[in-house]
């Protein structure tokens, strides 16, 4: 009941993708939505519609946008976070993805492997952002964190 069960990007108004960055958001979201943990905590007085949820995220007047509905498409919540937190830490990910991407065509596998885990890391800290600024709104865990913070960076990508 405590979980994302459909995941709508609104990227319209963005530019198309990388065939790297479709890849990613693809991985990210079979992903999420095989394994994932998200649910809505109970806020002053109001009750929460319990889950599964399905989620659409969005970046609206340069805040990202997560719009949540039950299964029966009742609106269960919505909230709007600013980008400010994540703009170093996607800009980042997106440096050392490129790195990545690029080292994989030329060089030795302990080198890409080392690229990696600064990837890894990078992915980390956009994840523990994440989770700190969903803090009493959603609680999610690390892999559920770390997979929606991919889904931003491919939002954040054109934003």
């Amino acid at each position: 009941m405590t979980r994302i069960t459909s995941i709508d990007l609104d990227d319209s108004e963005l530019p198309p993708p990388t065939p790297q960055i479709e890849q990613e958001r693809e991985i990210a979201i079979f992903e999420l939505l095989e394994d994932n943990s998200f649910e809505l905590p109970k806020r002053d007085d109001r009750d929460v519609l319990a889950g599964p949820y399905k989620l659409k995220l969005s970046i609206r007047d340069k805040r990202l946008v997560f719009e949540i509905q039950t299964e029966a498409d009742e609106p269960a919540g919505e909230f709007h976070l600013s980008l400010g937190p994540f703009r170093q830490v996607v800009k980042d990910y997106f440096q050392i993805c490129e790195s990545y991407f690029e080292a994989v065509k030329k060089l030795p596998p302990s080198q890409i492997e080392t690229i990696d885990m600064a990837r890894r890391g990078i992915h980390n800290e956009g994840s523990r952002v994440l989770r700190e600024r969903l803090d009493g709104k959603a609680q999610i865990d690390n892999d559920t964190a770390r997979r929606l913070f991919t889904l931003i960076c491919v939002l954040h990508f054109g934003g």
